[in-house]
């Protein structure tokens, strides 16, 4: 998907050196160029492929089922059914 858009905006870029260069070009003509036949278009295609994914990530965010990476390391809690981290001792009283 971005190899055509890369491709795309290569051209259009093409397309306003091309006008900047020339006898009867202008760079405000090219600027209208690259804008009108390159940012737009593109920007807009973008918009447009990437929405499903947009979508699914919005009804994971509602449906609260965010997963974590596999990395992350799960805390599991002890035999007695305290959670788990780290051991805390226990308060010393002097007599």
């Amino acid at each position: 998907m971005y190899l055509v858009a890369i491709a795309w905006f290569y051209v259009a870029l093409m397309m306003a050196v091309a006008e900047a260069v020339h006898p009867g070009g202008s760079l405000l003509g090219a600027f209208f160029t690259l804008m009108l036949y390159g940012v737009g278009p593109i920007a807009l295609v973008l918009y447009l492929l990437g929405t499903p994914l947009r979508a699914r990530a919005r009804r994971k965010a509602e449906q609260g089922t965010v997963t974590m990476p596999a990395s992350a390391p799960v805390a599991q809690p002890d035999e007695a059914g305290h959670a788990a981290g780290e051991p805390v001792a226990a308060e010393r009283k002097e007599a």
